[in-house]
């Protein structure tokens, strides 16, 4: 009973933002983060088209078929893989409507496409794409599709996979900040990155059986910044740490485990945890290293980098980024001193930067992308 009252609240709230006079975009956005997200479709086809400012009021009518399908170089490549998506569908619905759905998905991802000649299809963007038409209808879920691959998706639609590997590159660094022992570990591992490939450019929505899951995680990309999913990454990584030291430390063994993504994950502690790291961790602070990450890390290379950092950022960056190292020196003697491995969710929880509170996950959200370095706006335009 109490769930419901608490759920029954969090509607209200929601509703109250909604029909608030501006639209309160930032209490949506902290609604969609904080625990069970938009609770249903219905909401979520009122506050998706909001978290990507896309007018409802004025939908372009969709095109016929037919003419999308007759010179469309991707159209085969498309059908292919929509033919091959049937388990992304609800088990159980009759095979005529979820052949009719299937078209559907055919023809927003052909319309998308023709619209924005400077995208370039990828295999794993029907799974995004059928997200949304199963939970928003076909007419809003192009012009939200369109929208997201133009801006959170554009990377992964460029010609080349250069920018899709820039963003994987923050993976190892984030784990390194939390976990140094994991980070280690899969480096000697020579596991790379790759594992990780199909849950980012699908938004997990290829790799979680449970629908639900796949549309609670959405729910939360949509409020944050476009790097979110591979914190989110991260944080499943960091989740399994006692599975992954415990693996033979080789690459096919930790690709395969890690490859492999657990189903029954608790999704609320992790996506809190992932807007914690977010919060600590900026993107902005992970991009020298995402940069470099062959390069090798010496002490002066790092110093060098510090003297850059004081230069190029704000302090309370430089502040945070001191604190973090004296806590790391704290905690080498400590750890020398007790037990080897040790946890910085711990000393997380401790600072009680939770996701829930939404105000510190917003500023980040919103001064992300305003002190980011230079190439990061460009990952983003």
């Amino acid at each position: 009973a109490d769930f419901d009252a608490k759920k029954k609240r969090k509607v209200a709230e929601i509703y109250q933002a909604l029909n608030s006079d501006p639209i309160d975009v930032a209490a949506l956005r902290r609604m969609a983060i904080s625990e069970g997200g938009l609770l249903t479709d219905e909401i979520r086809c009122k506050v998706w088209p909001k978290l990507l400012s896309v007018n409802t009021d004025e939908l372009p009518p969709l095109p016929a078929g037919k003419e999308l399908r007759e010179d469309n170089k991707d159209y085969q490549q498309v059908l292919l893989d929509v033919r091959r998506s049937l388990r992304r569908f609800p088990p159980g619905m009759p095979d005529d409507q979820r052949e009719g759905l299937q078209e559907e998905l055919i023809d927003i991802i052909l319309h998308v496409l023709q619209r924005n000649p400077q995208l370039h299809y990828y295999q794993g963007y029907h799974d995004i794409v059928v997200t949304f038409l199963l939970v928003v209808g076909d007419r809003l879920a192009t012009a939200l599709v369109e929208k997201l691959s133009t801006h959170h998706l554009r990377d992964f639609m460029d010609p080349t996979m250069d920018n899709t590997k820039h963003i994987l590159n923050y993976l190892m660094p984030i784990i390194d900040q939390v976990n140094p022992e994991v980070h280690d570990f899969m480096q000697s591992a020579e596991v790379g990155t790759i594992f990780a490939l199909s849950w980012l450019i699908t938004w997990f929505g290829h790799v979680l059986s449970d629908f639900r899951h796949v549309v609670r995680l959405y729910d939360f990309f949509l409020a944050c910044h476009p790097l979110m999913p591979i914190y989110f990454a991260a944080v499943i990584v960091l989740y399994r740490e006692q599975e992954v030291l415990d693996c033979e430390c080789d690459m096919a063994s930790v690709h395969h485990l890690l490859s492999q993504i657990p189903q029954d994950l608790p999704y609320e502690t992790l996506i809190s945890r992932a807007g914690d790291l977010f919060v600590q961790f900026p993107p902005s602070e992970l991009a020298r290293e995402a940069e470099q990450q062959q390069a090798e890390r010496t002490a002066a290379s790092t110093f060098k980098d510090f003297e850059l950092a004081s230069v190029q950022q704000r302090p309370d960056t430089v502040l945070r980024q001191r604190f973090r190292e004296r806590l790391r020196g704290e905690e080498r003697t400590k750890s020398i001193l007790t037990k080897p491995r040790t946890n910085r969710f711990v000393k997380l929880a401790v600072m009680g930067l939770t996701v829930a509170l939404g105000a510190a996950a917003l500023a980040v959200v919103k001064s992300a992308l305003e002190w980011a370095p230079k190439f990061e706006l460009q990952i983003f335009p």
